[in-house]
């Protein structure tokens, strides 16, 4: 699955998050933005902004 952050625009690390749902919180390894997952389509994860991060 890929999942790209909605702020800095890079691929975020999902390795992380091996059971991952719609309504889990993560966390953008680039930005520190923190992103709950709203969608999840065949190999793609949609994500909108939680909190600003650091």
């Amino acid at each position: 699955m890929k999942c790209i952050c909605p702020e800095c625009k890079n691929q975020i690390d999902l390795t992380k998050y091996p059971n991952l749902k719609v309504k889990y919180v993560i966390e953008c390894n680039t930005c520190g933005m923190t992103l709950e997952v709203v969608s999840i389509e065949s190999e793609e994860v949609k994500t909108e902004i939680v909190d600003e991060g650091k």
